[in-house]
Order: C-alpha cells, then structure tokens, then sequence
C-alpha cells in the first residue's frame, strides 16, 4: 500500500495540475478576507463605536455563512465524480441544483436574520451604544446572504470542473469592487457604516451574478436543464448535513478556546487573539492544497482510478507537510519582529511570542490534517469526517481544555489542549486514508 514520505520525490506525475487548481485557489482564498480588512480600515476611521457595532455583526455573519461552506465542498466533490464519468451534462445540472438550494437558503437565512436580528444583537452583548451600528450593519449585510450563497455554490461548481482561475477572477473583482463601492458610499455620500454593508452586499450580488452567468453558460453547451431537480438539490443537501456537523464542531473549539483564554486574562486573549489570526492566515495556503485534493480525487474516482486517487493523495500529503514545515520555520524564527506589529504591551508580547511557537510547531500537522480534510470530502466521505471531528472534539479537545481550565493553567498550556486536538483529528484521518473504504470509485458518492 502507497504511503506518503516524509519528503517529497523530486517529480510527479500529478505536481503539475496540483499546483495548476492550488495558486488559483490559494489567491482566491486570500481574496475572501479583503472583504473584512477593507470594512475594518474604512469603518474604523468613522469611530470607536462603529467599528465595534462591526465586530458583533461580523462575528455573527462569519460565523453564520462558515455553516454553509458545504455548498462549495459538496458540489465539488459531486461535479468532479461527474466530470471523471465522462458526464458533463449531469455535472453542469448538479451546478444548477446547488446554485438553486443555495438561493434557497440563503433567502431563508436572510428573512430569519431580519426577523431576529435585534435578539441576535442583544445576545452578543452589545451595549447600548453599539448596538444601533451593529444592528444596521447585520440587518444590510444579511439582504446580500442569498448572492453569497449562490457564490459559494458556483465556486464548488467551477472548482469540480477543475477550474479554480477563475473563481480567482472572481474573487479578486469582486474585492476591487468592494473597495471602491465603500470609498464612494462612506466618504462620498457619508452613508457611514451603512456605507459599508452596502458597498459588500452589492459586491458580492456582482459576483454570484458571474457565477450565475458561467453556470448559465455550461448548461446550453451542455444542452442541460435550468430547472431544479429536487433529487440533485437533495443529494447536496444530504451530503451538507455531515459538513455541517464538521463545521460546527470547528466552530466550538474556535469559540472554546477564544472564551477560556477571555477567562484567564486580558493578556491571555490578546495574545490569543494573534495566535489565532497568523493560524487562520497560515490555513488559507493550506486550505488551496485541499481544494485540489477535493477536485482531483473526486475526478478520479469518477472515472474509477482508485489507483490514481490514492497517488495525487499522498503527492499532496507529501508537499503538504513540506509547506507545513517552511511556514513553521519561518514563524519561529520570524516572531521577534511579527509580534511587534500586533502589539506594544510587554505582557501580551511574551505571551504571543510563546503561542506563536506552538502555532510554529503544529504546522506541518496542520497540512496534514487539511489536506486529507480536502481528500475525503473529494471520495465523498463526509460522514466520517463529521463523526472523526465530534469525536475529537469533544473527548479529546474537551476533556485536555476542562483540565486545564481546573488545574489553573495559562494560555500556553490552553493551546497544549488544541494540539491535541488537531493531533486527534490526525491521528483519525490519517488511519482513514490508509484504509481502502474511502476508495468508492463511480460517478456517484456512496
């Protein structure tokens, strides 16, 4: 049985379209968080109060649409069985379908959002003096859920035909977009932060409609359906069941850990505060890999070459951990000048400096972890993944956290809890992939 090394081979027969869907996604991928920077730096120069009013609604946003990723996961991974099939009519139907679920449930999300939104506000713990800023922004931002849904689905649809450029495209005009709509409502019509939330929302309506149109497209040379089939519209639902399930737990331990490092001190989340951010940035260039993991062994094992499923698998696992070692190097031995730029205070420099380190050391896990993320989401193996992250979770990360909330342990000893965790989740996936029962070959996914 093929076994990844620990150091690449010098070539492959798969690096090229490795890195082919990998840079793409990769720039698409950090083109997703200019949304948030660019709301950050504008909104901040309006105040104080309006910047925070944009942490509560933004918090709540992020965490509402993480829910929905499996919209571009599923997708991918039933489009790229399809395309390996030989049967590109069914994979452009199957774009239909999840653009029509997405819409869907993004108009659902956006009517229980208005509906609630006050309540979703005041649980936040938004004062009373933030509250009307963050409640403008969330009640904007949510008309423009079903456009980000409807992206999220044409994005798992271009990436399970194998094309990630142009997402990229997509992704980065629609960013520019972005940019100049905020300028022009905020400083030009002194919108304030409504300014703000509308310069998002009508870019990302900017961007589904790219998406729309390139599904549009594939369906007439296809000679394809437009209508929703509510089998296909199913299948993707049945198959995001178990990603959000992933999802969510993800989302606990997140979550978890930011409000037990807020118990300790304030030193304790602030410098978890930077940990965390370098980490999710770190994960973006890990996350591309696992986008060609979903799309390249989702084709394979359409076309039934389990064979080659399992090879483009280890070669990503492979360059994987290489990536994951480079970024925790240069982290380590970079964190006497990065550390700095996040913040002057002695205290929660000494503490960041320390967790960047164990943020260093995971690293090469950390590709491991997401790389075989993005294969078993490919082979259509989300049940396991979903049943692997609860079980990691909540007997490994929550049993290590609850003792050491109890023993009096610092931040530090907080993350010990979290390498556990990614340990644990290794640990499984890396016994799945080992296995044969991922390998089901077929245009459809077990």
């Amino acid at each position: 049985m093929d076994r990844p090394r620990l150091l690449p081979a010098r070539t492959s027969p798969h690096d090229r379209e490795i890195w082919r869907l990998a840079l793409p996604a990769f720039g698409a991928l950090a083109a997703e968080p200019l949304y948030v920077l660019v709301d950050t730096a504008i909104v901040g120069q309006l105040g104080t109060r309006p910047l925070a009013g944009l942490a509560v609604a933004g918090a709540v946003l992020t965490a509402a649409f993480a829910l929905f990723n499996f919209l571009a996961y599923s997708t991918t991974a039933a489009v790229a069985r399809r395309l390996g099939a030989g049967d590109r009519r069914v994979a452009a139907e199957l774009g239909v379908d999840g653009a029509w679920l997405a819409l869907g449930l993004g108009v659902a999300v956006m009517l229980i959002g208005l509906l609630t939104s006050s309540w979703i506000v005041d649980a936040m713990g938004a004062s009373a003096n933030i509250a009307p800023f963050a409640l403008e922004y969330l009640r904007i931002s949510l008309l423009g859920a079903p456009a980000l849904l409807v992206a999220l689905a044409g994005t798992g649809y271009l990436r399970g035909m194998q094309d990630t450029r142009t997402t990229l495209y997509i992704a980065v005009g629609a960013a520019l977009l972005n940019l100049a709509l905020e300028i022009l409502f905020v400083y030009g019509f002194d919108w304030g932060i409504a300014g703000s939330a509308w310069g998002t929302v009508i870019a990302q309506i900017a961007a589904a409609s790219a998406f729309v149109a390139i599904v549009v497209r594939s369906v007439r040379l296809e000679s394809a359906s437009l209508r929703p089939s509510r089998a296909g519209m199913r299948q993707t639902a049945v198959v995001g069941g178990p990603l959000i399930v992933r999802t969510a737990s993800l989302l606990v331990v997140f979550l978890a850990t930011t409000n037990l490092a807020a118990r300790i001190s304030d030193d304790a989340v602030a410098a978890n505060q930077i940990a965390f951010g370098i980490f999710l940035f770190l994960a973006l260039s890990l996350d591309a890999l696992a986008i060609a993991g979903q799309a390249m062994v989702g084709r394979f094992l359409g076309s039934a070459d389990a064979h080659r499923a399992r090879a483009a698998a280890r070669r990503m696992m492979e360059w994987g951990v290489v990536i994951g070692f480079g970024f925790g190097i240069v982290l380590i031995v970079s964190r006497p000048w990065l550390v700095p730029l996040f913040t002057d205070d002695p205290g929660v420099r000494h503490l960041a400096d320390q967790l960047i380190v164990v943020v260093g050391v995971l690293q090469p896990l950390n590709a491991m972890v997401f790389v075989l993320d993005g294969v078993l989401i490919g082979a259509g193996d989300q049940r396991f993944l979903a049943v692997a992250m609860v079980a990691a979770t909540f007997l490994v990360y929550a049993p290590a956290a609850l003792l050491v909330t109890m023993a009096g342990g610092g931040v530090v000893a907080l993350w010990g809890a979290l390498a556990l965790w990614f340990l644990a989740r290794g640990v499984g996936l890396m016994g799945r992939y080992l296995g044969p029962r991922w390998q089901v070959t077929g245009a459809v996914a077990p």
